[in-house]
């Protein structure tokens, strides 16, 4: 294979295994996420004991099938990039990676193939094959969102921990221990339980002032709810869309790129 040959092979494995622009494309990863779907199935199937008593070989033989596609499909993809690093520390490159790594480690460490069904975070490659544009534009925004309000809600979250913990304490002060308040750590799961509104009901107070402080707390929790929604809905006012193309980088695998873009806005490299 001359110079000349061996970058136009990679470019054309590259559009078959990263673009969705192409029929070969599409239909490449159509039936990769109908495989993805499959082999998530057949571990599920393996969970179930009688299931397994019966069509055990069968399920470990399909397993194993679809990790070995599985395997030859990842080295194919750090093959037909520019910068097999930069796509294996993606986000995509780790869960392709993570997808095949449990049955390999089955071997050594037994039941670590039920980890396989997080080869189901490989079927968000869908809104990108179906061109779903719209959708990767909300997903976009959404990420932007959440990156910007990150620190307010970390101060948020920092709030909610002091707060269960002085409602844990004070609970573990009023209540007795024969209401299940035997120590401040078991009373701040009781105030976290009941500040979430989730209420077990394992652990409930009997004195009237705990009810009534239990009380005030559900109330507290009602209102908390709303504070998250709120800090990111506020960031995703002040976010903008911007219409995406489904072009993945030859050489770094970025993908979110403007629809009219013609460099990778994050390698340079030409789309």
């Amino acid at each position: 294979m001359t110079d000349k040959e061996s970058p136009r092979w990679r470019h054309t494995l590259h559009e078959i295994i990263f673009e969705a622009d192409t029929p070969a494309g599409k239909l490449f990863d159509i039936l990769l996420i109908v495989s993805i779907v499959i082999s998530v199935v057949l571990v599920m199937l393996d969970s179930v004991s009688g299931i397994r008593a019966v069509y055990g070989r069968q399920l470990y033989a399909g397993e194993w099938v679809f990790t070995i596609l599985f395997t030859i499909e990842y080295l194919l993809r750090l093959l037909c990039v520019g910068r097999p690093l930069a796509y294996a520390t993606s986000f995509f490159g780790m869960v392709d990676l993570l997808a095949i790594l449990p049955t390999y480690l089955s071997i050594f460490i037994p039941g670590s193939q039920y980890l396989l069904v997080i080869r189901l975070l490989r079927v968000l490659r869908i809104f990108r094959v179906l061109k779903l544009v719209p959708y990767l534009g909300e997903a976009r925004l959404l990420m932007q969102a959440l990156q910007a309000s990150r620190r307010k809600i970390i101060v948020f979250l920092f709030t909610v921990m002091i707060l269960v913990v002085i409602f844990g304490s004070l609970m573990y002060l009023i209540e007795d221990p024969d209401s299940g308040f035997t120590s401040i750590p078991q009373s701040i799961y009781w105030a976290i339980v009941t500040l979430t509104t989730v209420g077990y009901g394992d652990i409930s107070p009997q004195t009237g002032l705990g009810q009534f402080l239990s009380a005030l707390i559900m109330v507290i929790g009602f209102g908390m709810i709303a504070v998250p929604t709120g800090i990111v809905t506020v960031e995703m006012a002040h976010s903008f869309k911007r219409r995406v193309s489904t072009q993945a980088c030859p050489e770094c695998s970025a993908e979110g790129h403007d629809a009219d873009a013609r460099h990778c806005k994050y390698c340079g490299a030409k789309l």
